[in-house]
């Protein structure tokens, strides 16, 4: 709670002070253009075409800004980042200091001295606004397009089963390249399934357990020559263990196809009967008409055995609700999916977008680097991004400088001779 209390502050202060700088932004050159009708109205020299044109231009060039403002900073967060985001608060110093700066000198020169040029105010507020309009397009430069360019190739490494990918950054910061890693996790990995991961542990306590040990030394010695025994066995038995796991993977092989076999029939089968129902269902009143939801329930279970079975056999079971199944039968029916495109998603398992239940999602992640997470990648940087059950191993590597050389050929060169043997094989 204390954790998630703090972020939030931290989250809605960044917000408050954004919102805070933007309003003061938007409205100081609103202000240099209405004070002085409001103090020494009397004292301005009347208002030119040139000036009255000025006012147009601020207008314009002032909601351009705003436009600009909304589509770069105003954008939900894709994530929360333990460190603030460098360039973001340099950003904001600057035009905090820049505004600033333009009150004080419109204070002492504008204000005290009561000046009656009201168009070289207007030319005030217009260089103003044009200023701000110039460090928007310094933000586009160092929060968008800095990083487009590829610099870095990036390994990320599953702990569990060795799932890696790879990635091409740009000039990022250690935590927000750990925020592209995990957005591509969610797409590209496939869903972490422990169920996978404990067949060679079973199998190696499945070894241990065949072992018998018996103690000739007396009680005294008994843990370590038990030990002793064990580790001697183990060893002897290392060369046939090859062999145990060689027809252990071809029988859960067999049985996968088998069931898969079924499956495939026992679905196809099923939505050829939703076919003879739609076909039936077109002859009968409107208000007897199945919708998909019903018609999913209604053939659901001649595949559920099938399905059920399969899913435990690969070890998916877990991972797929009987509601989760129900609602992807639905939506097949609805638009018109072959049985196909149905067993899909548990024939070939999918990334952890796909699934829809939220224990796959890790709502919180740690970064660990001996790095400061607010310092750009550069080669050899190695971090980690732990969850509950695995982490991510990242590894950045340098893309290597390439350097191509140009090698001219003369079109004329290509001219060949035929040369013909006097002697024959005949």
């Amino acid at each position: 709670m204390e954790d998630s209390v703090g972020l939030d502050c931290k989250r809605y202060l960044g917000l408050t002070v954004a919102a805070v700088l933007g309003l003061l932004v938007f409205l100081t050159p609103i202000a240099f253009l209405i004070l002085p009708q409001v103090l020494w109205r009397d004292k301005l020299e009347p208002c030119g075409t040139a000036c009255e044109g000025l006012f147009i231009s601020v207008a314009f060039k002032l909601l351009i800004l705003l436009l600009g403002t909304w589509a770069l900073f105003f954008r939900p967060p894709r994530a929360g980042m333990p460190r603030v985001f460098v360039f973001r608060v340099l950003l904001m110093v600057l035009i905090f200091l820049f505004v600033v700066s333009y009150w004080l000198f419109y204070g002492v020169r504008i204000l005290e001295t009561k000046d009656s040029n009201y168009q070289g105010i207007v030319q005030y507020a217009v260089s103003l606004v044009d200023a701000l309009l110039f460090i928007h397009y310094l933000a586009i430069v160092l929060l968008e397009m800095r990083q487009l360019q590829p610099m870095f190739s990036v390994k990320a490494t599953r702990s569990t089963d060795g799932e890696t990918y790879f990635y091409s950054l740009g000039h990022l910061s250690i935590q927000r390249a750990a925020v592209v890693i995990l957005e591509n996790y969610y797409k590209d990995f496939s869903v972490h399934n422990p169920a996978l991961l404990t067949a060679s542990k079973s199998r190696a306590a499945k070894h241990m357990a065949g072992l018998k040990v018996y103690n000739v030394d007396g009680p005294e010695n008994n843990a370590a020559g038990q030990s002793r025994a064990m580790i001697t066995a183990a060893a002897r038995r290392r060369d046939t263990s090859h062999n145990d796991l060689y027809y252990e993977e071809a029988d859960h092989d067999r049985r996968v196809k088998k069931r898969k076999s079924r499956l495939v029939v026992a679905v196809e089968e099923a939505f050829t009967h939703i076919k003879r129902m739609q076909e039936e269902e077109q002859k009968k009143a409107p208000g007897e008409v199945m919708d998909p939801r019903e018609a999913a329930q209604a053939i659901f279970p001649s595949m559920a055995r099938a399905l059920q079975k399969y899913l435990r056999t690969t070890r998916q079971h877990h991972c797929h609700t009987m509601e989760s199944i129900q609602q992807h039968l639905a939506f097949c029916i609805t638009n018109n999916m072959t049985p196909k495109a149905f067993l899909e998603s548990y024939l070939n398992p999918g990334p952890t977008l796909q699934y829809s239940q939220d224990r796959w999602f890790a709502r919180q992640w740690t970064l660990v680097s001996e790095k400061a997470v607010t310092n750009g990648l550069h080669d050899g940087v190695v971090f980690v991004l732990k969850c509950t059950d695995f982490s991510l191993v990242v590894t950045v590597k340098k893309i290597p400088f390439i350097k191509l050389s140009e090698e001219f050929i003369d079109p004329k060169s290509h001219k060949f001779v035929l040369r013909l043997q006097s002697e024959t094989s005949v």
